[in-house]
């Protein structure tokens, strides 16, 4: 089988209702490019028809695959899409496609070229924000400035549910991963600076979804947490080569 041009990873917790608009924006994107491409959505321990609808959804397009991880987790979930995936390029997408789905391209060559790691932000210049209330932009922008502050120097917006590697670079990325829960895109990219990997942050419109997951305060200690174990696993030696 040939090797697809770029592999769409989407992870999906109890996404029942968004992910149907979700996956049929996807699919009218990929219809009309010029390249390969395949879908992978990894249903991680949902409670609702999240599985049955993904596997509906496999059933009408062959580049679609629905896989199964049992123990929620983000990123768990993605780390199992992004090393089962074959794309020359591995892109993460979250379910609520807060990003259209049209911006995908402007993350691959010959758009981008130059890169390892490009990353969705909702804070380099250009990019917009639409709807998002005043007080989750102020949590956000808290929790964004202690990441940079402890872990991330130089990164605006580290926690966009939308990132894109190069195949070999994921591969390394992915297997070297051992955060499961939100705060796994700062471990990869702790590791990847490490690697000596070019990241670069793109700006996107993003527009604000009420029905959105995160809870700010809580995420912010768990985030908190998880940066000490990060430092802790990097002076135990964890991320060399």
């Amino acid at each position: 089988m040939a090797i697809p041009f770029l592999s769409i990873i989407i992870p999906a917790l109890n996404e029942e209702r968004r992910l149907p608009n979700t996956l049929d924006q996807v699919a009218a994107f990929l219809q009309v490019q010029n390249y390969t491409a395949e879908v992978l959505v990894v249903e991680n321990g949902s409670h609702d028809r999240t599985l049955a609808i993904a596997q509906s959804y496999a059933q009408r397009y062959s580049y679609l695959r629905v896989l199964q991880r049992k123990d929620p987790g983000k990123g768990g979930a993605v780390r199992m899409g992004m090393l089962e995936a074959c794309g020359e390029y591995r892109f993460m997408c979250d379910a609520d496609l807060s990003m259209p789905v049209g911006e995908i391209n402007r993350f691959l060559p010959p758009a981008l070229t130059g890169f390892e790691v490009a990353i969705a932000s909702r804070e380099a210049a250009g990019s917009v924000r639409y709807d998002e209330p005043n007080y989750r932009h102020l949590g956000g922008r808290a929790v964004n400035t202690m990441i940079r502050m402890l872990a991330l120097p130089g990164l605006q917006d580290t926690q966009c549910g939308f990132k894109c590697f190069r195949n070999d670079v994921a591969e390394d990325l992915f297997r070297a991963q051992t955060i499961l829960g939100w705060s796994f895109d700062i471990e990869l990219l702790y590791v990847a600076r490490r690697r000596g990997y070019r990241i670069v942050e793109i700006p996107v419109p993003w527009h604000f979804n009420p029905e959105s997951k995160l809870n700010v305060v809580q995420d912010a200690f768990k985030m908190l947490f998880d940066i000490f174990k990060i430092h802790l696993n990097a002076w135990r030696g964890k991320y060399e080569g």
